[in-house]
């Protein structure tokens, strides 16, 4: 390991993710113990460009491993989408003498840190923190776990009344682009069925699926949407369904934010103290411009570009198990 880094800064960007903290905490014990200055900026890239810095010490992340979100903030900026901001971000970073950056968050977090270390030469070892799972190069992302949990014990309070009323509940849970975190609830907690943005659904096609589940003499249903699934938001696919399918008592209920917050789960404290401790280790291995990951337990680099861009795919044999465990 060649050590030429003694300055770094810590930032969290986009959306927050359980693990964040623990994340941090892993960054500045590990720079405690190569003997590098490590500084957070406060709001993410809008911090960055308004000099938000702030020296950390052990001490300052000591009893937050347990705790979710992120004590650096969080923030999107519109005004680090120009090359004005950005140029403004490098005076800020040089002005404070920071030689490499680790960048907490998901794909916007890493489009700029992409764009900004090409501009600027700036050294970004990315940590992927979100809790769609969707940046290819990583098997789990920091968040993803804890957000899964948290789906599986909202969706199986709702299995309690919708079994009490015999009704149809659809459940959506968050995922634009991804069905990760769709398919995992789905399975964890026994659904019905699961609509993903990455299987084309039609409305044919998930009455065809009730109607069976009914000759089964099966009463209630669970469905699990991702919001950005191919039939549309629950409400609507809801209301649909129960034009077509009148024996129906239909009932939607939006997780929303709430997979997002709460104390991370173990295996997120761990993963995230894991590779915050390896994004250290990568820069002062001259690593840049890249994103740590997790890869069959192993760590792997892969460049922030893409990352970013190249599509993740979901298990395809975990979707087929969930339609035969269905049953």
């Amino acid at each position: 390991m060649s050590q030429k880094i003694k300055r770094i800064a810590v930032f969290t960007s986009g959306g927050d993710a359980p693990g964040m903290n623990a994340c941090l905490r892993a960054v500045v014990r590990t720079c405690a113990y190569y003997e590098i200055e490590v500084y957070g900026i406060i709001g993410g890239y809008e911090g960055m460009m308004d000099g938000a810095l702030v020296k950390l010490e052990t001490s300052d992340v000591g009893n937050i491993i347990q705790r979710g979100g992120t004590f650096l903030k969080t923030a999107r900026s519109e005004r680090f989408m120009t090359e004005a901001g950005r140029k403004t971000a490098a005076q800020t970073l040089k002005k404070s003498k920071i030689e490499g950056m680790v960048a907490l968050g998901g794909n916007g977090t890493f489009t700029g840190a992409d764009i900004f270390h090409r501009e600027h030469g700036m050294p970004v070892v990315g940590v992927p923190c979100t809790i769609d799972n969707d940046l290819y190069g990583t098997d789990y992302s920091i968040g993803f776990d804890t957000a899964v949990n948290t789906a599986v014990e909202a969706v199986d309070k709702i299995r309690d009344t919708a079994e009490s009323h015999d009704r149809l509940f659809f459940v959506e849970v968050m995922g634009r682009n991804s069905g990760f975190l769709a398919l995992h609830t789905a399975i964890a907690s026994g659904a019905t069925h699961v609509l993903l943005p990455e299987k084309e659904m039609t409305f044919d096609d998930l009455e065809a699926a009730l109607k069976k589940s009914g000759k089964r003499k099966k009463l209630f249903s669970l469905i699990i949407v991702a919001e950005g699934n191919t039939l549309g938001k629950a409400e609507a696919i809801a209301e649909e369904i129960k034009s077509r399918i009148g024996i129906y008592d239909t009932r939607v209920a939006v997780i929303g934010h709430l997979q997002r917050g709460g104390a991370p789960s173990g295996y997120d404290r761990l993963l995230a103290s894991r590779l915050g401790s390896n994004a250290i280790e990568a820069l002062l291995d001259g690593h840049k411009n890249v994103m740590v990951g997790i890869d069959n337990n192993l760590i792997k680099y892969t460049p922030l570009g893409i990352a970013v861009k190249n599509q993740k795919e979901i298990n395809l044999d975990l979707l087929r198990m969930a339609e035969i465990l269905a049953m």
